[in-house]
């Protein structure tokens, strides 16, 4: 098996997750310099906001990077172009079927590697070209689906042709979880949550001491009456949002209810009212740690964890 790192030319087979609000181009210079795939993420921005953190994040570094583009962003259609015309080197989707804009993507050179929940949605993408498959569980945080990475992955591996890269993500923080990723199939990871907690990462200080101090059983998934499913840690806003979902408000009360409320948690350091995205394995974080010592460790972690299994 071609490990990731191999495909993208990067250090380490990792990709660091697109988070909204969070991953700007300096945060993903700061990530590909430390050896993963950084990622710029376009939830939150606008089609100027984008370009201008693509240009700073070359500015910033010499390695290879990639963009998440949401796909329910009023301004996709520009955003696409805009990648095409800047001939991004990787570019990974979120929330929807990216089906139209692959071809256009290939002809600019870039790799384009849609996160995907779902093996039947991954058959169509396979089919419209696509590089590889980010298989999300449904431990990651922020919008989520309903299987988890450990039987996503495999069933994902199993469906898709041979060749075809497949990524695991959701749930993975350390060496032995990277591992357990190898050993379902995939050739390397994409990780967020983890990450929250580098010292690169731009997140208000308050976000990273929720992180620091979440247990195993810190999260909550919202929105699922929705259908809008979105992991957060447990606060006071996820309590009423969940009460109000009991009470059967719709969809649009409860859009309104939660406006700006990423933006409260990541600017403002509202841990209380503001929505603090997070996966399941929040409960592992311990320190605030430079992104390069992350990275380093986790990849210690596997190759120990896979050696032990070899011994047994």
């Amino acid at each position: 098996m071609k490990l990731l790192n191999e495909i993208l030319g990067t250090k380490y087979p990792l990709i660091q997750g697109g988070m909204a609000n969070i991953a700007t181009g300096e945060f993903a210079a700061a990530c590909s310099n430390a050896g993963a795939l950084g990622i710029i993420g376009s939830g939150g921005m606008t089609v100027e906001k984008l370009e201008e953190n693509i240009h700073i994040c070359r500015s910033l570094t010499d390695k290879p990077f990639g963009v998440n583009l949401m796909l329910m962003n009023p301004d996709t259609d520009q955003m696409a172009d805009l990648l095409a015309r800047e001939r991004v080197p990787v570019i990974t989707t979120g929330a929807g079927n990216p089906g139209k804009y692959i071809s256009k993507w290939k002809e600019s050179g870039s790799l384009v590697f849609p996160v995907s929940a779902s093996v039947l949605l991954s058959l169509r993408l396979v089919r419209d070209g696509v590089d590889g498959i980010i298989a999300e569980g449904t431990e990651s945080g922020g919008h989520v689906g309903e299987m988890t990475t450990m039987t996503l992955v495999p069933q994902m591996r199993d469906a898709l042709p041979e060749e075809l890269p497949v990524i695991a993500a959701g749930g993975i923080a350390d060496g032995r979880q990277l591992a357990a990723a190898f050993a379902l199939g995939a050739c390397g990871a994409q990780i967020g949550t983890c990450l929250l907690v580098s010292r690169e990462c731009p997140i208000h200080e308050n976000y990273k001491e929720a992180l620091l101090k979440a247990g195993d059983n810190a999260t909550v998934v919202t929105g699922r009456t929705v259908n809008s499913p979105t992991r957060i840690l447990k606060n006071k806003m996820a309590r009423q949002y969940i009460r109000k979902e009991k009470e059967g408000a719709d969809r649009m009360e409860l859009e309104k209810f939660t406006l700006g409320s990423l933006r409260k948690a990541v600017f403002d350091g509202n841990t209380t009212e503001g929505s603090l995205m997070a996966g399941q394995d929040c409960g592992q974080l311990k320190e605030i740690r430079p992104a390069a010592e992350i990275f380093e460790s986790m990849m210690q972690g596997a190759e120990k964890t896979i050696c032990s299994l070899q011994n047994m």
